[in-house]
């Protein structure tokens, strides 16, 4: 059905693609390139939302020679008015003659309507060309737009005995100085960073975007139930107005004064008292949060597996030992038969400098 050739357009475009990965949230990640008589012509990616769409850049740098020609783009182009005008229309009135797309835009708005509209047009229209490499580099999207909720990542750093943290609560640096790069990599292309107040107590983190180039810092999230963050936590200081989930607190007047800073207090407990977790995955999602990262503690880390919310667990596991007082990775509940063991399927191990990164999802 598809050719070398267009395998190889079409990894060009996802390439392309990739380039708006830290960037264009909340929207998808998109590439198009356009070939005309084996060659390309034009090519362009999304690179923020706003601003054009990954067709337009792309019909703009091919100018006439998008007549009759082929593009090959990530995700189906869109057929209605959002921020930006309807790239379907723009390929339709550029000549376009063929359209090979690799994942159709699970956007309910979207979904079969573009390709709908450029068949009418005449346009002959092909999918599922390197689909599954499409929806890895847009799977918060997909999952907000399928599930809605983002998806969710734990990220963990941990000895090979499998401890997070000492017994006295002190985690700083059980992972090495590539594994923390590569952890920011992580923050970078999540929209936001969930924790709990248990760590910002702990480690007092910025839990910012430092060691990889970002143009934006993803959100802060914050679990405290009995809103017990100090308004000097670094978090709060910085002014970029963290959004902090409460259940079950006190002071009304400690809430007044974190909402003076700018922080988003929203009070959204479940029937035993604790923030709804699920709840506020769905408020996070309507808030257009496609990708979260969880760097949190054994407490946090554990609630969100057993309310089933965990699709992807990236392992950092050094070369050190902790002993059997060091703190786990997850608070869980006893196991008393083997088979109530939570699965996980291995995506990818690779050696991060002198650390083994394992990413995993459970099963």
């Amino acid at each position: 059905m598809f050719s070398t050739a267009d395998h190889l357009f079409m990894a060009q475009a996802l390439r392309l693609a990739e380039r708006g990965l830290y960037t264009t949230t909340p929207n998808p990640r998109v590439g198009c390139v356009i070939v005309r008589d084996n060659k390309v012509v034009g090519s362009g990616w999304h690179q923020k939302a706003g601003q054009p769409h990954a067709e337009i850049h792309a019909l703009d740098s091919a100018g006439n020679a998008a007549s009759g020609a082929t593009a090959y783009i990530t995700l189906e182009p869109c057929s209605h008015h959002g921020r930006t005008p309807p790239c379907v229309n723009a390929l339709i009135e550029a000549g376009i003659v063929k359209v090979i797309i690799a994942m159709e835009d699970p956007n309910p708005i979207v979904c079969g309507r573009g390709r709908a509209s450029l068949e009418q047009a005449g346009v002959m229209v092909q999918t599922g060309l390197m689909r599954n490499e499409a929806h890895a580099l847009n799977i918060g999207f997909v999952s907000r737009m399928t599930r809605q909720r983002p998806w969710i990542r734990l990220k963990i750093a941990a000895s090979l005995d499998g401890k997070a943290a000492l017994n006295n609560g002190v985690s700083q640096w059980i992972s090495g100085a590539a594994a923390r790069q590569d952890g920011h990599r992580w923050r970078a292309r999540s929209c936001a960073i969930l924790t709990g107040i248990g760590t910002i107590r702990a480690d007092n983190p910025q839990l910012t975007v430092r060691h990889v180039e970002a143009q934006r810092q993803p959100k802060k999230i914050i679990i405290d139930r009995h809103l017990a963050i100090s308004p000097e936590a670094r978090l709060i200081l910085n002014g970029e107005g963290a959004w902090v989930f409460t259940s079950n607190f006190q002071s009304q007047e400690k809430k007044a004064l974190l909402e003076q800073m700018g922080v988003h207090v929203i009070v959204l407990p479940d029937l035993k008292g604790n923030v709804d977790l699920a709840a506020m995955m769905n408020m996070l999602a309507d808030s257009g949060i496609n990708e979260i990262l969880v760097e949190a503690g054994s407490g946090l880390n554990g609630a969100l597996i057993a309310a089933s919310l965990v699709d992807e667990i990236v392992f950092y596991l050094a070369p050190h030992l902790l002993g059997t007082e060091a703190q786990g990775m997850f608070k869980l509940t006893e196991l008393t038969q083997i088979d109530q063991k939570k699965i996980l399927d291995i995506q990818d191990v690779r050696m991060i400098g002198s650390d083994i990164r394992i990413i995993a999802r459970p099963s």
